[in-house]
């Protein structure tokens, strides 16, 4: 099982890594038999840790710059708009 889950996540392992890797397997493999003993019937799935749900801030239109202030910083420009390369052909 090591070895498939090393080839399957491109890892290589020397055998005493090998070794520790069937050590912690078998404890995780403990821990989750472990859980299976808990009696479950009855008890809702977990989605979230609290009841709360986002609490966003209401949109509002506003006006931080001008126009015109937005357009005094560009590189190039042409009257009400911002020239920039082209970047598609046709």
């Amino acid at each position: 099982m090591v070895e498939k889950l090393a080839d399957l996540a491109k890892l290589e392992f020397n055998e005493q890594e090998k070794d520790k890797f069937v050590d912690e397997f078998s404890q995780i493999i403990a821990f989750v038999e472990k859980l299976d003993e808990v009696e479950t019937s009855g008890v809702e799935p977990l989605v979230y840790v609290n009841n709360l749900s986002n609490i966003l801030r209401e949109d509002k239109v506003k006006q931080e710059i001008t126009h015109e202030e937005a357009l005094k910083n560009a590189p190039e420009k042409d009257s009400d708009y911002f020239k920039v390369p082209k970047v598609l052909n046709r």
